[in-house]
């Protein structure tokens, strides 16, 4: 009974973090840090590496980091929660970073009708170039209108 527990902690602590990476990419990264955020939103030949928005995920680890940190000696709720943060950011730099940037050279192949409606929302999101008028600012929740083909 506590694996099934700490198991529904990791999952809910896990879609709780598409809400705050919706809620922290619009107010936060749309607003006042959008000084780190701006240079995702242009669109670069000179493709370096790193982006100043790569700070983020220092900002968005540590308190993964820091909870599992805490609760790894006895695997308490922290641990659990920091699981679930954990396993968030590592979907969201395999779908953000590596999917729809291609950063790295996997998961190009990927064609599934979730996946295009998320490639889709991600355009829609970077069409605007300034922290204004922005829409799609989660990862992995899709608005419906995006699992439609255009056309």
């Amino acid at each position: 009974m506590d694996l099934f527990i700490n198991l529904l902690v990791v999952f809910f602590t896990f879609a709780g973090m598409e809400c705050v990476a919706w809620l922290s990419h619009k107010y936060l990264m749309h607003g006042f840090l959008w000084f780190f955020h701006e240079d995702h939103h242009q669109h670069n030949t000179n493709l370096k590496p790193f982006e100043r928005n790569d700070f983020f995920f220092l900002l968005f680890a540590a308190p993964g980091i820091v909870l599992i940190f805490i609760g790894v000696e006895n695997f308490t709720l922290s641990f659990w929660m920091g699981l679930g943060i954990t396993l968030y950011g590592l979907a969201y730099f395999l779908i953000h970073d590596v999917f729809i940037h291609r950063r790295l050279k996997w998961l190009r192949n990927i064609d599934t009708t979730y996946f295009k409606a998320i490639r889709r929302a991600h355009k829609a999101h970077h069409k605007h170039f300034y922290k204004e008028d922005g829409e799609c600012f989660g990862m992995l929740w899709v608005p419906r209108k995006y699992f439609r083909k255009k056309g």
